[in-house]
């Protein structure tokens, strides 16, 4: 397996993975969406809310506020020694007490742990009139996005096969699939198409170029094909904010990995190898 990133930041990352097969990338990808520990609003106390919202539709806005992450710090209720009672190793406190009128933020959100502190500052949460407030304290938990898609540390992940662009011999350079490409991958040049020089990923695999050779009555198959590599794929991932994505994508291939050594352990036991 062997990974070529393209572009790599804070919140986006681009990378080609090749050398595994459709099930691995599906699978890396979903480890990245449901798989990867972060902090989120579960329990909130409220002591005063006399906005337009009930109760339970402001903590649903407050769970779903993005939390900078540092799973060196923090830790799922049960892996901690408070046995679930919460503690400040695996939680984080939160406080809320504005009055309007006023449009309150995430920012507006006050942490015990400044380390812990809202992702983004300008979420809104909510807008109060005149006289309305709002007091509570929260408290914020380490789980992951296969409990709930607030816990999610991507805002976007996929992936498409890396596309092959074959241009035969019988191309007369027309320059009818270069005008029918949407993503402008292909120019004519020499009598001939050929593919933009670093643009072979941007192709969407949707063949129109294909069809406009057809439709140019040369002979009875395109002088273009489109064609997919099957054990090389383009991913995009976005975080949320929480942790970087580079984290995202290393505490991915940590679960795989540690999932696959888990099932030999199992497969041994089954069968007895691996024993005195």
């Amino acid at each position: 397996m062997e990974i070529a990133f393209s572009r790599l930041d804070e919140r986006v990352a681009k990378f080609t993975l090749t050398g595994v097969s459709t099930s691995f990338a599906n699978m890396f990808r979903r480890a990245m969406i449901s798989e990867v520990p972060t902090l989120a609003i579960e329990d909130v106390r409220i002591y005063d809310n006399t906005s337009v919202l009930f109760d339970e539709m402001l903590t649903h806005r407050l769970g779903l506020i993005p939390l900078q992450t540092d799973l060196k710090r923090y830790k799922p209720r049960s892996e901690c020694t408070c046995e679930g009672a919460g503690c400040p190793v695996c939680t984080a406190t939160y406080t809320l007490s504005v009055e309007g009128p006023k449009t309150v933020y995430s920012s507006d959100l006050i942490p015990q742990d400044p380390d812990a502190a809202p992702a983004e500052e300008k979420i809104p949460i909510i807008d109060l009139g005149r006289d309305q407030k709002v007091v509570l304290e929260a408290y914020a938990i380490v789980s992951t996005g296969n409990e709930h898609a607030k816990w999610q540390a991507t805002t976007a992940c996929g992936y498409k096969n890396y596309p092959q662009i074959t241009i035969g011999e019988s191309c007369d350079g027309c320059g009818m699939c270069v005008d029918e490409c949407p993503r402008n991958v292909l120019e004519s040049g020499q009598g001939k198409v050929q593919v933009v020089e670093g643009r072979q990923e941007f192709c969407s695999l949707c063949r129109l170029c294909e069809r406009a050779c057809l439709a140019g009555g040369i002979g009875t198959e395109a002088a273009i094909r489109i064609g997919a590599d099957a054990e090389r794929f383009i991913f995009v991932v976005e975080g949320d904010g929480s942790m970087p994505v580079r984290d995202i994508i290393e505490r991915a291939l940590q679960y795989i990995q540690k999932s696959s050594d888990d099932l030999v352990d199992v497969m041994n036991e089954i069968t007895g190898e691996g024993t005195e």
